[in-house]
């Protein structure tokens, strides 16, 4: 039996309207990322990084899932074997679509988490710096993301899974950031065959063994097509 681990980034998301990290008139483009993406940012202005992840979950909750989404979807419905994905996105379009088993290493713009006490919750439409944790009351509400600077979720894990992988998919990723960007050498260590499929060929292209490129939502249904086939 096959085992399917799936690596997907902002490229899947894109077609949906929900701007890349280098998207020219992006979200990002508008804010420094040191003081809206990462813990000293929020330190210094918790109002300012409020409103940049108020901004982003309202873009979230108005987008839909695309044809590559739903296409992934139905792989795992329909695959003969586990299909896994790993989402560096931090919105729930995979989960919108239909996919069950999605782990996000990044966090996610519907959860909240007291940076006292560790508590998460379902986050509001609309957060601010003066919300009280439901566990301890702390005002110390802030999204459930990993920021820059921090390791992202369930790391041990993905590795476990990435080495027990038959195939390693990554779709939609720049290859710039790591841990994320070291999984096709880690996969295929492993033994496993390993595919990207992006709208070109990411910084780390060369290490896996077949590159497929263009829109997600074209080439990421093709491919599960063949699949499925």
């Amino acid at each position: 039996m096959t085992k399917i681990v799936i690596l997907t980034g902002a490229g899947v998301s894109a077609e949906s309207g929900l701007g890349t990290f280098r998207d020219k008139d992006g979200l990002w483009t508008r804010y420094d990322l040191e003081e809206v993406a990462t813990p000293e940012g929020f330190a210094r202005n918790p109002a300012l990084v409020h409103e940049f992840y108020n901004a982003r979950r309202k873009n979230c909750v108005e987008a839909t899932p695309n044809a590559a989404h739903h296409a992934l979807a139905r792989l795992e419905r329909d695959f003969d074997g586990p299909v896994l994905i790993v989402t560096q996105n931090v919105d729930d379009l995979h989960e919108r679509a239909g996919s069950s088993h999605v782990w996000h290493m990044h966090g996610q713009l519907t959860r909240a988490l007291c940076a006292a006490c560790g508590h998460r919750w379902d986050a509001p439409a609309v957060m601010a710096p003066a919300d009280p944790c439901p566990a301890c009351a702390a005002p110390a509400t802030r999204p459930d993301i990993v920021w820059f600077g921090e390791y992202p979720y369930g790391m041990e894990a993905i590795w476990d899974e990435l080495r027990a992988a038959d195939l390693f998919v990554s779709i939609g990723t720049s290859g710039n950031v790591y841990p994320a960007a070291a999984f096709v050498q880690d996969a295929a260590r492993a033994g496993a065959q390993t595919l990207e499929l992006n709208l070109e060929p990411s910084i780390g292209a060369h290490d896996f063994e077949e590159v497929r490129t263009g829109p997600a939502t074209e080439i990421v249904p093709a491919w599960v097509a063949q699949m499925l086939a």
